[in-house]
């Protein structure tokens, strides 16, 4: 079953992006590892995870272990939908496959 195509605004920034790239490939991801895998401060990662949160898109889960308190993430299987859709939107977008014939572009013309 393919996943229908559709471009999402949440899921489109760069970050958030990234984030459910890495979590479509596992179960869930430890905070402190996506952080490292990103390159970006706590304070960005939390908020890109809150908007996707708040979206429905990732569940969060903590866990205390050797005495500190130890955040993972997961998408939802919403958030899996998201993702393969605007995935699908981005490959219809580079492929030319969403534009429409007599749209005034020609072989050969950027």
């Amino acid at each position: 079953m393919s996943t229908a195509a559709r471009f999402d605004e949440i899921v489109h920034a760069p970050n958030r992006l990234q984030v459910c790239a890495i979590l479509s490939a596992v179960d869930s991801a430890d905070f402190a590892t996506m952080r490292e895998a990103l390159r970006v401060a706590d304070s960005v990662l939390s908020k890109h995870i809150r908007v996707l949160h708040e979206a429905g898109y990732v569940d969060l889960h903590k866990a205390t272990w050797a005495g500190r308190v130890r955040t993972s993430v997961s998408l939802t299987p919403a958030g899996r939908t998201a993702y393969a859709g605007h995935v699908a939107a981005l490959q219809a977008i580079v492929s030319n496959e969403g534009l429409q014939p007599g749209a005034g572009l020609q072989a050969g013309q950027p």
